[in-house]
């Protein structure tokens, strides 16, 4: 039979009031808390407290802070990824972010689900036949090069494409496809970002700053 972490992993109902999902929460929210304590160029305890409390982690990462993991443990990172101020991370089910990934103040992942029907949401009976609160979550993907902007939210299920940008408030609620701008609530598609975007286009904002494409200067 599963345990209550492999249900969530399999996308079926679970109890998140299980003991041993308890303790991994638990540990996780001391560990959240913890590195929200800690001033930014404490770079050897947000490090080591990270390790902890993420199932993985690639180089030059820097997360600011205050920062809310729900499992921790379920959520990989990729190198050089940037969060600004107050990331929140509800992470039942897996988060899994790629490489050069760039977070706004207050992004929020959220992957657990609720039924819609109250008397559900309440309780129902589980897997041995006791009623419970239970709940499912759905993994989130987010890919290379993607920036979320100030106040996104992205809802369990979604998979956001390499070297995407999604727009400030935005809500995501379904997959954006790579090379894509996408805004509003729920968030859509507005264009494909093209070579047209480039910065090259925009010399008075250039100014006396290049370009660089595969290492090399325009």
């Amino acid at each position: 039979m599963m345990n209550e972490e492999q249900r969530i992993f399999k996308g079926i109902l679970f109890s998140p009031a299980n003991p041993k999902l308890r303790a991994i929460k638990l540990q996780a929210h001391n560990l959240s808390s913890l590195y929200s304590r800690t001033l930014e160029n404490e770079t050897e305890t947000r490090e080591s407290i990270l390790n902890q409390l993420l199932g993985s982690k690639g180089e030059n990462c820097f997360i600011q802070g205050p920062v809310f993991f729900h499992y921790g443990t379920h959520t990989e990172i990729g190198n050089h990824f940037f969060a600004n101020y107050n990331l929140t991370v509800q992470d039942d089910a897996k988060v899994i972010i790629g490489n050069h990934v760039n977070f706004g103040p207050n992004v929020t992942i959220v992957t657990p689900v609720h039924p819609l029907v109250a008397s559900e949401r309440r309780q129902m009976l589980d897997q041995h036949g006791n009623a419970q609160l239970l709940c499912y979550a759905k993994p989130v993907t987010i890919g290379h090069d993607v920036w979320l902007s100030t106040n996104v939210t992205v809802c369990g299920g979604v998979t956001i494409g390499d070297r995407s940008v999604i727009g400030a408030g935005s809500v995501v609620m379904h997959d954006i496809p790579p090379d894509s701008f996408a805004a509003g609530v729920p968030c859509k598609v507005i264009r494909t970002i093209t070579e047209v975007d480039s910065m090259i286009y925009k010399p008075d904002i250039l100014a006396d700053c290049q370009v660089m494409k595969d290492g090399h200067f325009e």
